[in-house]
């Protein structure tokens, strides 16, 4: 058996964690098995069922420059102790570079940077990400990415069109098949049977684009008085955007919903999923929300690699309040089929049962490197 030891901020329960499991609960764990390099200290939703699994989960001495020497002795030390890890696999974006750098370093001679993203948050750590960005692919031995723009973000034209690769975010197709009964029971719990429900699944951030997907509610609310906002999700800017909502006058009209395990039901229970995002890589919630038949709206910064259903749109972030709310309104004349959802997103690469199959042939092959 081999282990691949991917580099994480943390286990919570967000995007690329959540695509991380869904691979980890498929793969052969008897073949192979996931480990988790943690750089924050918090743990995460998905320790328990990580170690349950036969994972385990390593906190680092964190991403900062002044401990780069603990960090490197840290990983160093972690590699010779754990001769059954094969390979490193870096999650962390630009940060990566930290895991990777230590394990070329340690002599490990397969290390796999992976995009998720289009874009590097503008925090405080913004300088050093850029640095971290350029020195990346030096340190990688392969270069992966959810889809191609992210690809292309991190690792240059020239490299990604040579020698990248995409790895699916693939989602459990079973648990997506659209069921009318569940979306009946959880609209009749939330007194929503006669709403045109508008559904929102992300961390509060600014990537995300709260502030704005509130703005076009509240333009869809002129014309559409029992529309309704159910928003999935937790983060830093929760509470800005609770007050915005009361601002807005549409606090009656607005779900917060909080974080869950399972969100599969409630795209059963939108009329029409919505994603603003100032930039994706490809979002696991757009691939999730199709293939519950749901139809989608994502902006024109959202790859066009997402849109794998005929009833999915994009719109600039450009087009104002109005276009926006035309847009999300003509849902409600698209008589959609909802039970056609999986069987689009399964022709289109996006079925974690094929899609694991694959990862664990290529992780085995690479571990044969020296």
């Amino acid at each position: 058996m081999i282990r691949v030891l991917h580099s994480v901020s943390n286990m919570a329960r967000a995007g690329i964690e959540t695509m991380l499991m869904n691979y980890y609960r498929e793969i052969d764990r008897s073949q192979i098995q996931f480990d988790f390099l943690a750089n924050k200290p918090v743990p995460g939703e998905y320790d328990d069922e990580i170690r349950a699994m036969g994972g385990r989960v390593f906190v680092s001495p964190g991403l900062n420059p002044l401990h780069f020497p603990k960090y490197k002795r840290f990983v160093g030390d972690l590699l010779r102790d754990n001769p059954e890890i094969k390979i490193v696999h870096a999650h962390n974006e630009a940060m990566g570079y930290y895991a990777l750098k230590s394990a070329k370093d340690a002599g490990l001679p397969v290390r796999i940077a992976h995009a998720h993203n289009t874009q590097i948050i503008r925090d405080y750590k913004y300088p050093l990400k850029l640095v971290c960005k350029q020195l990346l692919p030096g340190a990688a031995t392969d270069y992966w990415s959810c889809g191609r723009d992210a690809g292309i973000c991190y690792y240059g034209s020239k490299r990604w069109n040579e020698s990248g690769f995409t790895l699916h975010n693939a989602i459990n197709m079973s648990r997506f098949e659209f069921r009318q009964e569940e979306r009946e029971r959880l609209r009749k719990i939330h007194g929503l049977e006669d709403c045109f429900v508008i559904g929102h699944v992300g961390r509060f951030n600014v990537q995300k684009n709260h502030s704005r997907l509130l703005d076009i509610f509240a333009e869809i609310t002129k014309t559409a008085p029992d529309a309704r906002l159910a928003l999935i999700g937790v983060g830093e800017l929760e509470e800005s955007v609770k007050e915005k909502v009361r601002k807005l006058g549409v606090w009656d009209k607005t779900l917060f919903l909080g974080q869950m395990a399972d969100v599969s039901g409630w795209y059963m229970a939108m009329d029409c999923f919505v994603l603003p995002s100032l930039f994706e890589g490809l979002p696991v919630v757009g691939i999730e929300a199709q293939a519950t038949g749901s139809p989608c709206v994502f902006s024109d910064r959202v790859t066009d690699e997402v849109v794998l259903s005929p009833e999915t749109r994009r719109v600039s972030l450009e087009a104002d309040d109005t276009e926006w709310a035309r847009v999300i309104l003509e849902a409600r004349q698209l008589g959609t089929d909802r039970t056609k959802g999986t069987e689009i997103v399964r022709e289109a690469g996006y079925d974690i049962h094929t899609e694991a199959q694959k990862l664990q042939n290529i992780y085995l092959r690479m571990a044969d490197r020296k």
